[in-house]
């Protein structure tokens, strides 16, 4: 079945169910993820659409995960207001749609900077996640106006302790701070060190572990910069 432009919520759910696969499904909901949508062949369907703002709002609507999913990938991030943005975030608790809503459509988005500052100290732990994503982003390509050393001081005394969610999204901040920040490696190698969040996380070969230490030391070896 191919889905031409201008095609209804019914005909992309109804592809979209036929592109269900237990096995995918098996896979996904290990990592919270709630469908068993091929996402080589979402991202095909979501190709064949094109940009439609108004078929994506539609297929948000409808709270079905792959739905969800094509919408973020039909999008254009910069007609959302950060209002619209704020209560989508709120209701992505899946953790792919989370990530793809921030990516690709929340980094985009001219309101970037006030939902970063908004969500950062979210009292929800899965809200704060997206504040830190937004700030590592910052600290990887943008760190002017951050407070680096403040952050290492919230992580060393929040990250150990924090939802699992949460904790991932401070660790990638730390293990950011310590790669492109050569004056602050040693305080996050140390705090990575002492904390050991992650440390045992079952990496697969040839994959770099997500540890902060071992993190760091890697991607600072690849790159030739000084230790």
């Amino acid at each position: 079945m191919r889905v031409a432009p201008q095609t209804g919520v019914g005909e992309v759910l109804a592809e979209l169910a036929a592109l269900e696969d237990p096995k995918a499904r098996a896979i996904n909901e290990r990592h919270g993820d709630d469908h068993g949508v091929n996402l080589s062949q979402l991202r095909a369907l979501a190709k064949r659409l094109k940009t439609q703002q108004d078929l994506a709002g539609e297929l948000w609507s409808t709270g079905d995960t792959p739905a969800r999913l094509v919408a973020i990938l039909i999008s254009r991030p910069k007609e959302y207001s950060a209002a619209e943005l704020d209560a989508m975030l709120r209701e992505a608790r899946v953790p792919k749609v989370h990530d793809w809503l921030v990516n690709y459509v929340v980094k985009k988005s001219p309101h970037v900077e006030h939902l970063r500052t908004t969500w950062f100290a979210d009292a929800d732990p899965i809200v704060a996640s997206a504040g830190w994503s937004l700030t590592t982003d910052r600290v990887a390509k943008n760190p002017d106006g951050l407070d680096l050393s403040k952050l290492l001081d919230l992580i060393e005394a929040h990250m150990k302790d924090a939802p699992d969610r949460l904790q991932w999204s401070m660790n990638e901040c730390l293990a950011n701070i310590g790669i492109h920040h050569p004056a602050l490696r040693a305080r996050a190698l140390a705090i990575g060190e002492r904390l050991e969040v992650l440390k045992d996380y079952p990496t697969p070969p040839n994959c770099t572990s997500p540890y902060a230490p071992i993190w760091i030391t890697e991607i600072v070896r690849r790159q030739g910069t000084p230790a």
